[in-house]
C-alpha cells in the first residue's frame, strides 16, 4: 500500500547546508526534483529571505551545489536550477533505491522538511535500514497510508472530509454563496458552530499539507 511520510533531515546530510545557514532568514523550497542517473540531482529551488546577491554568494560557497543558474528573480524570491552533488545519498536512495517520490521539500534553520510518497510500506522500511547502515538521519513525524480513501490521500479526518465535500457540493464556497452554515449543519446533524470549526480545521489541514511544511495536529 502506498504511504505518504512527513519527516525531516539535517541539511548537512541532504543539501544546501551552507546556503541555509549563510543568513538566518534564508529558506528554500523545491519546485521540482529530477535524478539524472549519474549520482546527481537537478532540482528547481526557490530561495527566500534574502537578496539575490546573498543567494549567489551562498551558492558559490556551498559544496553540495554545482552550476547554479538563476531562472527568475522576483521581489521576494528567486528560482534557481542547480545540480546537487556530494552528500545526497538519502535523496538518491529515496528516488532510485525504492522509487519514492518527493512531493514537497522545504529547507530552513538547518533542516529539510520532506513529504515523500513511498510505493509500499516496505519501501519506507528500506529507507530506515539505509539510514541505519549509513549513519544518516530521517526523523519521521507522520505516516499516512493511501488505502484508496480520499480521506487518507488528503490528510483529513473522515468528518472533516465529509463536511468539506458537502460544503463544496452545495456551493458554500461559491461567490455568491449558494448555502449557509446552518443549512449544512442541519444536514450533518451537528451545530453550526461545530461545522464552522470543522471546516476551518479542514481548510487548515489542506493548506498545511499542500502549501506549508510545518507540523500540524490531526484534529
Amino acid at each position: 500500500m502506498a504511504t505518504v511520510v512527513k519527516g525531516r533531515v539535517p541539511a548537512g546530510e541532504f543539501a544546501l547546508y551552507e546556503t541555509l545557514t549563510a543568513e538566518p532568514d534564508i529558506e528554500c523550497e523545491i519546485e521540482r526534483i529530477v535524478e539524472t542517473g549519474d549520482d546527481v540531482v537537478m532540482p528547481l529551488v526557490w530561495l527566500r529571505g534574502a537578496h539575490t546577491e546573498s543567494y549567489e554568494a551562498a551558492l558559490a560557497d556551498d559544496p553540495s551545489v554545482d552550476d547554479p543558474t538563476l531562472l527568475s528573480d522576483l521581489d521576494t524570491e528567486s528560482l534557481y536550477r542547480m545540480e546537487w552533488i556530494g552528500d545526497i545519498q538519502l535523496v538518491l536512495q529515496m528516488l532510485t533505491g525504492v522509487e519514492a517520490t518527493i512531493l514537497d521539500a522545504y529547507g530552513a534553520d538547518g533542516w529539510w522538511y520532506l513529504r515523500v510518497l513511498y510505493p509500499t510500506r516496505e519501501s519506507l522500511s528500506e529507507t530506515y535500514e539505509f539510514c541505519d547502515e549509513n549513519g544518516l538521519t530521517f526523523e519521521v513525524e507522520t505516516i499516512r497510508e493511501m488505502d484508496g480513501n480520499p480521506v487518507g490521500r488528503h490528510g483529513l479526518t473522515k468528518k472533516q472530509y465529509e463536511a468539506l465535500r458537502l460544503a463544496t457540493e452545495q456551493g458554500y464556497f461559491s461567490v455568491p454563496r449558494e448555502t449557509d452554515v446552518t443549512t449544512l449543519a442541519d444536514e450533518l446533524g451537528i451545530s453550526h458552530q461545530a461545522l464552522s470549526e470543522r471546516l476551518r480545521r479542514a481548510q487548515r489541514v489542506l493548506a498545511e499539507d499542500t502549501i506549508l511544511m510545518g507540523t500540524r495536529s490531526d484534529e
